[in-house]
């Protein structure tokens, strides 16, 4: 082994490390998306070629492992406790008065303000390590006093540092093994997209970022967290047993952004009880435009030994509270109802409302959500309604207003028969509450088809992020999915047009070698099979398992298109609102033309149809521990090449559990119901048979 190789890889993590901290620690980076993916590639591939020096902290082993059956409960150092809450500015002046009067006529009181981000309290442990920390541990708040070990999760979030180097370790005073707690908080924007994509699924829409955030943080799937975009803010430094690391708590938030982590920026430092007020109104103000959700204020007495004096309530430290902000609402007139579509080809009602304040932010529109609630709440344009901006992220109308003074409006709305942006019909399945456009190329939510069909478990186009596709949008060179398959590496590094009237600047889109590699990505993408192919048509309801099933049940895509709706359903695991989905797909003109722009671009558009004589055919396996010889991806291809399916957990109709090296919960489930267990070689001999 070359030590140059060795000292290259570390370089290199080193580089990767500092701007991942620019990117997600400060929100301050120095290079663009494609060029960080360049690095990223670069590790990947030397760690590819020399895998005995992956370590654990690599920056490429964010996502690792297998998914959890559970959570392990791990007690904590000390209690995480709540905080008591104030909602005015004479309960926040008691609470005030009463940390004076029980510090002492002659303390000297100072109070650390920062925002009250609306998300889940974690416990972050690092133990020391030959060059600094690494992260060992995470936990969720659980009960206060025991949590539920997340580390895999946690490790996904790319503002938590895998590792510290002694050298920021001695900046920010740091001793080798320490405990950071802090709040995980969904941005809106990731919030907004995930919602996108759970409706998309057919799934229910989160209501707001910190419900979001705590059901991703305790999903047992670490890539499905990863996509999240979750993000860590630290606030307390203590020793390995729970005790305060500073005796300050500013110099602590000092210390964790001096150590890489991502610290609140709007923290203060402040003496009065004015000043407390000046900061509170700021922050109110200031909300809106924070690109995540805060509810309120917290409030701590900044000496760590004015803490240890005060105590603690049953339940609450006696040196900190919560000045939670008031709900925000208003009443306005709807003087209109328009349609917007979404990413996901979803047509959403939205009130324009006559502008009104709410919180200090002009409030012009509200969401209606679907038709049913607009028949909920009987509205009518020109009523005049209640607008509400709590904890969901969109403003939303509460109630209509009917008295003396708010007469009622004389208009009904009607959802339109085409989509307003790109004309096709709308469709609207039967059992459910929204009205779709389906065709993919619609520039309403063209970004949103590109990023999935390039993503790695579709086409895996690698090096079209968001960032690049976005620029090829704006720029014109895409305007379709099958536009990508007209991109040579001339366009992809050509400069992009800019209009002389507003901009005298040219911007490269990327640079040369990257243009290449995502030409050779687009080209290779061409021998995908169709299952891929069909995945990557982003048709409701089709997942990866269903567009298998589908390509190896009518063998072409020729087929598939032709299908009648009574033939989709016999298809294993395809029911009527699949079956309607597909149908509706391919019954849209625009969504033929490009299927057919696809073909000519040399797609993959025949499989082999999937043999109907095995013995395995309609079984349910659930797979569990660690197999000798297969991952858990190849025992899951191999079952469902021969007919089976593999579910994720174990029931009466369960035919067979694949028992591997630490079985967890799920092998005890099957031996209590009586389901029949295998192991790897048990698993081949059926496969076999």
């Amino acid at each position: 082994m070359s030590k140059a190789v060795e000292k290259q890889i570390e370089d290199l993590r080193e580089t990767i490390r500092h701007h991942e901290y620019l990117y997600y620690g400060l929100d301050a980076p120095e290079i663009s998306d494609a060029d960080f993916d360049l690095l990223m590639r670069e590790l990947k591939s030397l760690e590819a070629e020399h895998p005995e020096l992956i370590t654990p902290d690599s920056p490429t082993q964010r996502v690792g492992g297998k998914p959890k059956e559970g959570f392990a409960k791990v007690a904590h150092s000390r209690p995480m406790l709540s905080l008591d809450n104030v909602n005015s500015e004479d309960e926040l002046r008691d609470w005030d008065r009463r940390v004076r009067e029980a510090a002492g006529a002659n303390a000297d009181i100072g109070y650390v303000c920062e925002y009250k981000l609306d998300g889940l309290s974690m416990a972050l442990h690092y133990e020391q390590s030959s060059s600094g920390s690494v992260l060992a541990r995470g936990l969720t708040r659980g009960d206060g006093t025991i949590g539920e070990d997340v580390t895999g999760n946690v490790r996904t979030i790319r503002s938590v540092p895998l590792s510290i180097s002694a050298t920021r370790l001695k900046k920010a005073k740091l001793p080798g093994n320490f405990e950071v707690r802090g709040e995980v908080v969904m941005p809106i924007k990731a919030f907004f997209k995930m919602n996108e994509e759970r409706e998309s699924q057919g799934l229910s829409a989160a209501a707001n970022p910190r419900n979001a955030a705590a059901g991703t943080i305790r999903t047992l799937e670490p890539n499905i967290v990863a996509q999240r975009r979750l993000d860590f803010y630290g606030y307390f430094a203590l020793t390995p047993d729970g005790v305060n690391l500073f005796e300050e708590q500013s110099e602590a938030l000092e210390a964790l952004s001096d150590a890489g982590f991502r610290v609140n920026p709007h923290r203060e430092a402040i003496k009065s009880f004015d000043k407390l007020m000046e900061y509170i109104n700021r922050a109110e103000e200031k909300r809106n435009d924070l690109g995540y959700e805060i509810d309120g204020v917290v409030v701590k007495v900044d000496s760590a030994q004015l803490q240890r004096r005060l105590g603690y309530t049953g339940r609450a430290p006696r040196w900190a509270v919560a000045y939670k902000f008031t709900a925000r609402a208003g009443v306005t007139q709807v003087e209109d109802v328009r349609v917007q579509v979404g990413r996901t080809g979803k047509l959403t009602p939205v009130a324009v409302l006559t502008p009104v304040q709410i919180g200090g932010t002009t409030v012009g529109r509200a969401t209606l959500h679907n038709a049913d609630e607009i028949e909920r709440l009987g509205l009518l344009i020109g009523d005049y309604v209640s607008v509400e901006r709590g904890g969901d992220v969109i403003p939303k109308i509460v109630s209509v207003v009917e008295d003396k003074d708010h007469p009622r409006g004389h208009k009904k709305f009607h959802f339109p028969t085409h989509c307003p942006v790109c004309g096709s019909d709308i469709v609207k399945t039967e059992g459910e509450v929204d009205y779709r456009c389906v065709n993919i190329d619609c520039p309403a939510r063209l970004l949103e088809s590109l990023l999935h069909f390039a993503s790695r478990k579709v086409m895996n186009i690698e090096g079209l992020g968001e960032a690049v596709v976005t620029q090829l949008l704006e720029s014109g060179r895409v305007r379709s999915i099958a536009d990508l398959y007209h991109l040579d590496v001339e366009t992809l590094a050509a400069e992009k047009k800019t209009d002389k009237k507003t901009s005298t600047g040219k911007d490269i889109l990327v640079g040369e070698l990257v243009a290449r590699q995502i030409f050779a990505e687009i080209e290779q993408s061409k021998k995908n099979p169709l299952h891929r192919v069909l995945f990557g048509l982003g048709i409701r309801f089709v997942g990866e398992r269903t567009a298998q099933l589908l390509a190896e049940e009518f063998g072409s895509m020729d087929a598939l298109m032709a299908a009648p709706v009574e033939e989709l359903e016999r298809v294993n695991e395809v029911g009527p609102r699949v079956a309607q989905a597909i149908r509706e797909f391919f019954d849209e003109e625009k969504n033929v033309a490009l299927v057919e722009k696809l073909r000519k671009a040399g797609l993959t558009f025949t499989a082999e149809k999937r043999r109907k004589s095995s013995e395995l055919e309609g079984l349910t396996f659930v797979l569990t521990g660690t197999l000798p010889n297969l991952s858990r991806e190849d025992a899951k291809a191999k079952i469902e090449s021969a007919g089976g399916r593999v579910s994720g957990s174990v029931s009466k109709k369960t035919n067979y559990v694949v028992a591997g090296e630490e079985a967890g919960s799920k092998l005890d489930k099957a031996r209590d119901l009586g389901v029949k267990v295998v192991d790897e070689a048990g698993l081949l001999d059926l496969l076999t048979k």
